[in-house]
Order: C-alpha cells, then sequence, then structure tokens
C-alpha cells in the first residue's frame, strides 16, 4: 500500500515541478525550490536556491519522510540565508507538518512549507537589516540638528553655569589686581630713580652741568669774534 501511494505521489509531483524534480533512486529525489524574495532595483543577482531532499520509508506515508535541506553547487552566498546555519531552523519547521499530514501524502504541503520558512527568515533578517539602518539615520539626523539647539536649561544645569560664571569673573578679577600692582610696582621704582636738585647738587653733577654751560657760551663768543686786517 505504502509503495502504491509512493508512485501515484511521485507522478503528482513530476506534473507539478517538471524541471525542479531530479530522481535520485526509485524512493528518492531532490526538488529545487526559487525563493521570492524582494530585492533592490538595481540588483539583477539570481534569486536563491535551495534544495529539499525526500526519501520514502518503506511505510510512508504512515510514517515521516526523511528530508535534508542544501543548496546548489557553487551557489552564491545570500546575505540573509545560509544554509549551514539555517538548515537545522528550517527543517524544524517541518514538524507540525508532518504530523498533520501523517497518513497522507505530504511533499508538496512541504515544500510549500520550506519555502515559505526560508523567505520568512530573509524577510524579517532584511527587515532588521533596514530598521537598524534607518535607526542609525536617525540619530545621526538628531546629532546634526542637536548641533544647532540649545541645550535645555535645567537647574542643575544654571547653577552650574553660574558657578563657572563666578569662578571666571574671580579670576579676571584677580589678574587685574595683580597686573595693576605690577604697575604700581614699576612706577615706584622710576620715581626712586628721579634725583631731586638737592641730591644733584650732592652729587657734584649740578657743577658739572654749569662747567659745560660755560664752555659752551666761550666757543659762541670766540665764534662771534672777526680779526681786524694790520692798519
Amino acid at each position: 500500500m505504502g509503495i502504491e501511494e509512493q508512485k501515484e505521489e511521485r507522478e503528482i509531483l513530476e506534473s507539478i515541478y517538471p524541471d525542479e524534480i531530479t530522481d535520485v533512486s526509485e524512493t528518492e529525489f531532490r526538488i529545487s525550490i526559487v525563493l521570492d524574495v524582494p530585492t533592490e532595483d538595481d540588483d539583477d543577482t539570481e534569486p536563491p536556491t535551495i534544495i529539499l531532499n525526500v526519501q520514502y520509508p518503506p511505510d510512508y506515508p504512515d510514517e515521516a519522510p526523511r528530508l535534508d535541506i542544501s543548496q546548489p553547487p557553487n551557489a552564491a552566498k545570500h546575505p540573509f540565508l545560509d544554509i549551514q546555519d539555517d538548515k537545522a531552523r528550517l527543517l524544524s519547521a517541518l514538524s507540525d507538518t508532518i504530523e498533520e499530514n501523517m497518513g497522507m501524502a505530504m511533499v508538496f504541503t512541504l515544500v510549500s512549507t520550506v519555502k515559505d520558512g526560508a523567505e520568512l527568515l530573509i524577510s524579517e533578517r532584511a527587515t532588521a537589516k533596514q530598521a537598524l539602518k534607518e535607526m542609525e539615520a536617525q540619530k545621526a539626523e538628531e546629532e546634526e540638528n542637536r548641533k544647532f539647539q540649545g541645550e535645555a536649561v535645567t537647574r542643575e544645569s544654571f547653577l552650574a553655569w553660574r558657578d563657572k560664571f563666578r569662578k571666571e569673573m574671580a579670576e579676571e578679577e584677580q589678574r587685574k589686581l595683580e597686573e595693576k600692582e605690577a604697575e604700581d610696582k614699576k612706577k615706584k621704582v622710576k620715581e626712586e630713580k628721579k634725583l631731586t636738585g638737592k641730591e644733584l647738587w650732592q652729587q657734584g653733577l649740578v657743577g658739572k652741568v654749569d662747567e659745560d654751560d660755560d664752555d659752551d657760551d666761550g666757543l659762541e663768543s670766540m665764534e662771534k669774534l672777526k680779526i681786524q686786517p694790520a692798519a
């Protein structure tokens, strides 16, 4: 009874998947499944393909088929699907379908289920990546906008600003005071260096100045003399 049902199902599958099904033996075959996934407008890469390997046990469909999932040789790696990592998850998702269809031909349903599961997995990951991209873009935009917005004033920020302002003002006053003291000290030194008339006389500087003046007057008188010619 099992073998007859297996042959009948196999003929139906041949009519549904004429180009996708490949026999391995009388009780084993593979079905290539092309996944329908969204692509970018400028993305011309081929959609990903997975392969469902089905092997009938003697008592199928009263016994669950032996299943495996692989990908075509040299297939390009898809950014959101890795058969090596995702195989266990995809096969596990078929458990409920197998239980619900025990005693009936179920391969067509299994193909549809694994196809939907793989496409959903890709869609979820693509959506998560897009959401992360949008979140990062929004964060960058908020950071940019924050440059043009004043910081909200709170009691704590105001007190911090006030303390900083007072400190800066005190430092400025101290700096001006120190500069004034330094300037006053310079003036005092200059005044101390100036000698009074008495101090100049005591140091003999007054007489020297007068003598220099007398010499200058004598020279000036001599320049005014004219030599008279002899009679």
